[in-house]
């Protein structure tokens, strides 16, 4: 008799949502629900709006010609490209657990890391978290990112090494916090 049973997904699809869900922070998730209802409603509503202003516009022309026309209809199809990318990832997410009660003696997802370049004294901090909430301009960097692989595991004062463009940086793992 089998130890476990499995149901085989129908697709590839669906076998590889159930494989990775996508880690979230609490404040992610919020975020990006935040977005799509905003996408669904006063997104749609704004790129209807354009249609039918660029439509009406190209009343008169030949429709090859209407640029307007055809910058609305491709704004249209980022936003339901980005609706979907939305709907999937809000389909299959797990939440990454706050680091509260626990001792921060290595780098978890969820987790605030300060390092330094080795050969420098500027500190920098990030937020790791999950590829969907990932902005290295607001110092969220992804646990897929290269840099985001070297440090998961590591500890204060470990040395991490990543390839970078310019060759191999090294960088000094100075505090671990939630």
């Amino acid at each position: 008799m089998p130890l476990f049973t499995q149901r085989f997904p129908v697709n590839l699809g669906e076998l590889m949502t159930q494989i990775k869900p996508h880690l979230l922070t609490p404040a992610g998730l919020d975020k990006l629900t935040s977005e799509l209802e905003h996408l669904r409603t006063i997104g749609r509503e704004e790129v209807a709006d354009r249609l039918h202003r660029a439509f009406e516009d190209g009343q008169d022309d030949d429709f090859v010609d209407n640029a307007e026309l055809e910058a609305a209809r491709n704004a249209q199809s980022f936003l339901e490209g980005r609706i979907q990318e939305l709907e999937d990832i809000l389909n299959n997410y797990q939440i990454i657990e706050d680091g509260a009660n626990r001792n921060f003696d290595y780098v978890r997802i969820g987790d605030f890391v300060t390092v330094t370049e080795v050969g420098s004294d500027e500190e920098e901090r990030y937020h790791l978290v999950g590829a969907a909430e990932a902005d290295p301009v607001e110092g969220r960097i992804s646990n897929e990112s290269p840099l985001g692989k070297a440090l998961l595991g590591a500890k204060k004062g470990d040395i991490v090494r990543i390839n970078a463009p310019r060759g191999v940086t090294e960088f000094q793992v100075v505090n671990i916090e939630s």
